[in-house]
């Protein structure tokens, strides 16, 4: 009896893994066909339509290409790396620093939140060739874009994150006696815990781009010059292996980035999106 009872358990225990194995293909099954019919669309349309390599290569052209210069690819994809998270932590943290320096101090708020709105309406490219007549050509101004184009959404997510404390909440804390450094620390923070992450997560992507589009204005290496240079040579299935190596490192960076949320927070407002 004792025999059976294990035999019956140890089935039991088979089927509900095989179960959980089933429910984790159906969850990642559909991004993964979409992606698996694109590339059969993309190489069956250039193929039969018999489109030139130098307009739209084939995915088995790119491909092919990531072998023959995946040390090139590798070599530009350092920097562009290092330029957006250095961005990305300068930017980031200059914007949850002014974030709550506005919520202590609504002065500071009134005088300098419509300046912010103001320099985020100027688009990046208008402010990119500035930052390069300014800085030259080297590291800082590419570490400058990135930080810059990342630090407007911070900045309005952990405001509004910093003031979504209930009232009620800040009551209680006053009747308990708590200081201000206890309420900033206990019921502040943890409160903009989900704003600052949703805004971290946009900042991942934007980074990326930020360093680029700093490589387009004035550089001789990374991604964003890889880019120039495959487009003006003709060079497309560099060209769009060289975009892949950019989308893949946004990706990267996202999935840490939201990674890292997940062990920091157990639990989101119904107002955090």
């Amino acid at each position: 009896m004792a025999v059976t009872e294990e035999a019956g358990a140890t089935h039991a225990a088979g089927k509900s893994e095989r179960s959980l194995r089933l429910a984790a293909w159906r969850r990642r099954s559909p991004p993964v066909l979409a992606a698996i019919a694109i590339l059969l669309a993309w190489q069956l349309g250039v193929m039969l339509f018999g489109v030139p390599a130098y307009i739209a290569p084939t995915p088995l052209d790119v491909l092919g290409e990531f072998g023959r210069e995946y040390k090139l690819l590798f070599d530009n994809l350092v920097p562009t790396a290092l330029e957006s998270l250095a961005g990305f932590f300068v930017g980031n943290l200059v914007a949850v620093l002014i974030a709550i320096s506005f919520v202590h101090n609504k002065t500071a708020e009134r005088a300098f939140y419509p300046l912010a709105v103001f320099v985020n309406t100027i688009p990046i490219l208008a402010i990119a060739p500035i930052l390069v007549l300014i800085f030259g050509n080297g590291f800082a101004p590419k570490v400058m874009i990135a930080a810059l184009i990342c630090f407007f959404p911070t900045l309005v997510n952990m405001v509004r994150g910093l003031e979504s404390v209930s009232p009620q909440m800040l009551d209680l804390m006053r009747i308990l006696s708590a200081s201000k450094s206890e309420v900033f620390w206990k019921i502040r923070i943890q409160s903009s815990l989900p704003f600052l992450f949703a805004a971290l997560k946009i900042a991942t992507t934007t980074c990326v781009i930020g360093a680029i589009v700093g490589e387009w204005i004035g550089s001789n290496f990374g991604l964003g010059a890889l880019i120039l240079e495959a487009t003006y040579n003709f060079r497309s299935p560099l060209l769009y292996a060289t975009v892949f190596v950019a989308s893949g490192l946004a990706v990267v960076l996202f999935a840490s980035v939201t990674a890292i949320e997940k062990r920091l927070i157990r639990w989101k407002p119904p107002t955090a999106h």
